[in-house]
């Protein structure tokens, strides 16, 4: 079928195909930049922790008339009462491992610091950010990190100060991710690290496989498995205890949890809000990610929606008024299925102009958003696929004018217009 006639028709509605190219070009850069969020929100969801999630929960609470002073004998005495929890929680029938931590991975706190092979911050070109989490022995079993080389801590590797006091540790384990960043040829077990500028030298003694950062920002993307542990316990009075059931017995092991820590110490801050499984930090963590997801899945489909609405009526419009035309085209010959493959081919010219116009539109968005948000340059991929969605739906949306036009029968063009 040649596409002369079809232009020449066009032609005669000049502002009904302007109009629908429009709307055409409109969804598809909105759809496409929407597409886009979604996918790179849904991406941000479904990064691996590197923890083992099933059957974690976290506990926070906090002392009441704690020592306070950073003196020796408070942090000694701090000490003693975290000690005397971590065994309260490791002997409950239901537990299979405890173990304190300042954060964890898709959790509301975090100690950035820098890393690097030198001492000192006098070499930027070598510092890389990485967040720290201070923990004893127990964590790797505790959290299911994968050791991929080296060895855990020993109970003699940690040590205890309080929060605001500096220090390095002698030892330290690290991502893999951070490994290889750090040295190229594999070999980092053994390797001498210096966080946050420190003259003092941390020796790496284990690689685990993956630990996320506890930022789930964009900011965070650029080192997100970038991760050390310090074998080092937080003299605190507000602490995080970081527990694994035993399979099968997470509720049973939450449940029984307050009870047991306010039989050693009632003088705490401790309810049924404090003591949270991992699958709540989850949700709770990416809940706006997955709530612009749904909004954008939203707008597309009511965009698509009211496109293909108007895609509907503007052809059923065309299709009355040129109810004689298609009847003179039966009576001359045409079949069915040349009259609704007219349709269809119009449709495609009108969407082709659209989706062409949208392509540019759907890029000049992109670079606003891109200006004024956080959001990265738009892949072509994007491009294609909302095109393929835009062609798709008009098509789909003009069948069924297109249909009822085929059905027009060739006695219409002997009867008066």
């Amino acid at each position: 079928m040649r596409l002369h006639p079809i232009i020449a028709a066009l032609r005669k509605h000049t502002f009904g195909v302007a109009l629908i190219a429009l709307q055409i070009a409109l969804t598809l850069a909105i759809v496409c930049n929407a597409l886009f969020i979604i996918g790179e929100r849904m991406a941000r969801i479904d990064r691996p922790t590197g923890l083992n999630e099933s059957d974690l929960f976290l506990v926070s609470q906090m002392w009441v008339g704690a020592p306070a002073g950073s003196d020796a004998a408070s942090t000694d005495k701090l000490d003693s009462m975290l000690l005397q929890d971590l065994a309260t929680l490791r002997g409950l029938p239901d537990v299979a491992a405890a173990g304190p931590m300042n954060s964890l991975p898709l959790y509301p706190s975090s100690h950035t610091s820098t890393v690097s092979q030198k001492p000192g911050t006098d070499n930027p070109g070598t510092l890389l950010h990485t967040n720290i989490y201070f923990a004893d022995d127990h964590a790797i079993p505790t959290l299911g990190l994968k050791l991929v080389a080296g060895q855990n801590f020993s109970a003699s590797d940690v040590q205890h100060r309080r929060s605001q006091a500096g220090g390095q540790s002698p030892t330290t384990i690290v991502t893999k991710a951070l490994a290889d960043r750090l040295f190229p040829d594999g070999q980092a077990v053994g390797r001498q690290v210096y966080f946050d500028g420190s003259a003092s030298p941390s020796t790496i003694v284990g690689v685990v496989e993956r630990l996320q950062v506890p930022g789930t920002s964009r900011w965070t993307n650029g080192f997100a498995w970038y991760s050390a542990i310090e074998p080092v316990r937080l003299d605190r009075a507000d602490l995080l205890y970081v527990v694994r059931a035993k399979p099968g017995r997470l509720a049973a092991a939450m449940k029984e949890v307050p009870a047991a820590l306010y039989a050693v110490n009632p003088m705490r801050v401790l309810d049924d809000d404090s003591v949270e499984s991992f699958a709540d930090v989850r949700a709770h963590a990416y809940r706006a990610d997955i709530g612009m997801a749904i909004l954008m899945g939203g707008i597309c489909l009511v965009l698509l929606g009211i496109t293909a609405a108007s895609i509907v009526g503007l052809t059923s419009f065309w299709v009355g008024q040129r109810h004689h035309q298609i009847g003179v085209r039966r009576a001359l010959g045409a079949r069915r299925k040349d009259i609704l493959r007219y349709f269809q081919i119009e449709n495609l010219v009108i969407a082709g102009a659209g989706t062409a116009a949208g392509a540019g539109l759907a890029i000049g968005l992109n670079v606003l958003l891109m200006r004024y948000f956080e959001m990265n340059h738009l892949p072509a991929l994007y491009l294609v696929a909302g095109a393929l969605i835009v062609l798709a739906l008009g098509q789909g949306a003009v069948l069924v004018p297109a249909r009822r036009a085929s059905r027009v029968p060739p006695a219409v063009a002997t009867r008066g217009r």
